[in-house]
């Protein structure tokens, strides 16, 4: 059957295909975005064949409510589609997961212009636009550990003026919508998300990412320069004396599962890799595959079990099993597991793992990725020891 054949209309998704024709689809797209993986990792160009793939699928609205003209899917498919598009081409999930967060709580944003909400996704689903936010500043780094930005929204009677400069800006190149953190020029700033399209004069992309990992995620640095944009774009902002939280605990759940089950899609391609491998290697003086050997089926059952730990892990926050607030505790724990699980393998496989020829090198550079992402290690743990003392004084 080919990848052809499975192009149902984006309303099936939900209601019309069934799960096991929708996992049959996604296992195929899994294959046919593993076959240009390598291509991208070493270009570190934009996929937009990948993008244009899922847009033909309908996968890039799936988080758009049904109203309208998304799927308007629950976290438990977002997952699934993270997972195996994750597993063919792991940059092109990232930069879906940034779109599925975006869109998931949209709609639920009570500051948003109804228009503008609406024409954001609408071309979702029409165009197969992309948006995401961009945050990170060089000098500031990420704001999750506090700070306010440094770029500037300046007042004016034309509208809004943003200047300023965000590094580490993940699908840069391919998306329509940036919405830019940054604030106002006020005494009481205004702090938060201006929404700006991407073809708006004085927007400049620096092609600076070269990084270990996840090259094809483009997240180069975006300079604005006087960007102007209309009074009604501050779509999300809150003065800086009374900020408002951006992400609730139901947020930060999709953020922690969507975000893991990147890494742990890349960790499950690592391990058909190395099995085969192992299936497939027969030392002259050993007379059998590598497979045979106990050592080998302990690593394997190493990391299979480390993989168990976090489909279950993954399963029980997408069905709402776990509550919200072990959000950041999942994250740690799936990301750990995949990076663990990646190193099983490449201490196991040795020089031919990492040969540039074989995918486990480059599977074990993307999976190191993980740590990087809010929240990061050092924060999770922290909370969850501070968490443990309060508890007690509450006693």
């Amino acid at each position: 059957m080919s990848l052809s054949t499975l192009r149902p209309s984006l309303a099936s998704h939900v209601e019309g295909e069934s799960a096991e024709a929708f996992s049959t689809r996604l296992a195929l797209l899994s294959a046919t975005l593993a076959d240009t993986a390598e291509h991208y990792d070493e270009s570190g160009a934009f996929p937009h064949d990948n993008f244009r793939l899922l847009h033909e699928h309908g996968l890039l609205a799936l988080t758009v409510p049904t109203a309208l003209g998304g799927a308007g899917v629950d976290l438990v498919r977002a997952q699934q589609v993270i997972s195996a598009v994750a597993k063919g081409e792991p940059s092109t999930a990232l930069i879906l997961v940034m779109q599925y967060l975006q869109h998931s709580r949209l709609q639920d944003s009570k500051s948003w212009p109804d228009d503008l909400r609406r024409r954001v996704a609408q071309d979702a689903v029409r165009d197969g636009a992309l948006i995401n936010a961009l945050r990170v500043e060089p000098d500031l780094g990420t704001p999750a550990r506090g700070g306010l930005p440094a770029t500037i929204a300046r007042r004016t009677a034309e509208g809004w003026r943003i200047s300023g400069s965000k590094i580490y800006s993940t699908g840069s190149h391919g998306l329509t919508w940036f919405s830019v953190w940054a604030r106002s020029d006020d005494d009481d700033p205004l702090v938060g998300a201006w929404l700006v399209p991407k073809d708006t004069a004085g927007i400049r992309i620096v092609e600076d990412w070269d990084h270990l990992g996840m090259r094809a995620t483009c997240s180069h640095e975006v300079i604005f320069d006087d960007v102007l944009v209309p009074l009604r774009h501050a779509v999300s902002v809150s003065p800086w004396s009374a900020p408002q939280s951006e992400l609730d605990a139901t947020g930060l759940l999709w953020m922690s599962v969507l975000l893991s089950s990147v890494y742990d899609a890349i960790a499950h391609s690592a391990r058909d890799w190395f099995v085969e491998w192992l299936e497939q290697r027969a030392p002259s003086n050993l007379g059998a595959s590598l497979s045979t050997l106990p050592r080998f089926q302990e690593t394997v059952g190493h990391i299979d079990t480390l993989l168990f730990a976090n489909q279950n892990l993954l399963d029980a926050a997408a069905n709402g099993l776990t509550p919200a607030k072990h959000a950041a505790q999942i994250k740690y724990l799936v990301t750990s597991n995949a990076i663990r699980a990646v190193e099983l393998a490449i201490e196991a496989a040795g020089n031919p793992g990492l040969s540039r020829k074989n995918p486990l090198q480059r599977h074990y550079r993307n999976v190191l990725c993980g740590r990087i992402h809010t929240p990061q290690n050092d924060v999770v743990l922290t909370g969850v020891g501070k968490a443990v003392f309060a508890q007690r004084q509450k006693q």
